[in-house]
């Protein structure tokens, strides 16, 4: 039976719901989830570490197989139509596609925005069986050899990887502090272009692991740009000193409130600094994304940063295991 997991607060088990298959509208699809895997932000919302919208079915890191369909389905991100059958990602978000932010390259900041794991009313997260697929959501193929493992992340880490690095746009040097998935991806998708990577993290073994999606030993004479993924304030201070003069700077690991850090404004001025923040990702990001895994899942170990999968019944374990042991990612699947 069609059954979704639902959140209703810090504290409390995530309470099983059947439900009826939706009937998807004009421009909608039916998803039959082939694996979640669970974010950090996830893992915020479920310890009461940041607040949500309850109930809600929580998960935004998805790939699934096409299920159902109306008359006028769904389209992928070319405007091709999605068929019963297509093994498909999709982005974080939804969007009109009319205000100012969606025409003005910022559909991540919609007027009528909704988010998959975090809208309440229906199936619309990964801790599912199906989710609901609503109009203006940007849905992608995926190849038919790219594991699940390597495609969920897609959604989230993978795609706002590849909007931090549309944003410092072409370097030979980067600085990417923060190892965890939206780190990893950095590193790979900057080195596979031939950037030279250098990563900071407290944590030795997830600096070694940097080695594996392309990070260097060596320390370049200069700097030119920096990804700050930990959303911490240390190593924002560190990531700004690094940057050379004329180099750029983006913040997208702070999601969730942190300390102030001091920002003077004659050393941006003086130093000719670019200072962006980039929160997920334009559905050409995503694309990117999935461009990228497929050309490169056999280069970088991609899904083996997914440590263990748990069936759907036992989603209160995987948040354990994944608050005891902090893997790169946990899995749930259906």
């Amino acid at each position: 039976m069609p059954t979704a997991y639902y959140f209703d607060g810090p504290g409390q088990p995530l309470r099983p719901e059947v439900f009826a298959l939706p009937a998807p509208g004009p421009g909608e699809a039916v998803v039959r989830v082939s694996l979640c895997t669970l974010c950090g932000s996830d893992l915020h919302t479920y310890f009461g570490r940041r607040a949500e919208p309850t109930p809600v079915v929580l998960g935004h890191e998805m790939v699934g197989v096409v299920e159902r369909l109306p008359n006028k389905p769904l389209s992928d991100i070319h405007g091709e139509p999605l068929r019963v059958g297509d093994r498909i990602t999709w982005s974080v978000i939804g969007a009109c596609g009319h205000c100012f932010p969606c025409t003005h390259d910022l559909p991540q900041k919609c007027d009528t925005l909704f988010k998959y794991g975090k809208k309440t009313g229906g199936p619309f997260g990964g801790l599912t069986t199906h989710c609901h697929l609503l109009n203006g959501t940007a849905a992608v193929k995926l190849p038919a050899d790219l594991p699940d493992e390597a495609a969920a992340p897609l959604m989230c880490a993978t795609a706002t990887a590849a909007a931090c690095l549309r944003a410092v746009g072409p370097i030979e040097t980067l600085l990417v502090t923060g190892a965890g998935l939206l780190g990893l991806s950095a590193c790979a998708m900057a080195s596979a272009a031939g950037v030279w990577v250098v990563v900071c993290d407290r944590d030795d073994a997830r600096v070694a692991l940097a080695k594996q999606f392309g990070a260097t030993d060596g320390w370049p004479e200069r700097i030119d740009a920096a990804v700050e993924m930990s959303g911490a304030a240390d190593p924002t201070r560190f990531a700004l000193s690094q940057v050379r003069t004329g180099g750029t700077l983006v913040l997208a690991g702070s999601v969730t409130p942190t300390p102030p850090i001091e920002l003077h404004p004659e050393e941006v001025v003086r130093r000719c600094l670019r200072i962006v923040g980039v929160h997920n990702y334009t559905p050409a990001d995503l694309l990117t994304a999935v461009r990228f895994m497929g050309e490169n899942q056999r280069r970088f170990p991609f899904a083996e940063l997914v440590s263990r999968v748990f069936p759907l019944s036992e989603v209160g374990e995987a948040f354990a295991f994944a608050a005891r042991e902090k893997p790169i990612r946990v899995g749930v699947r259906a």
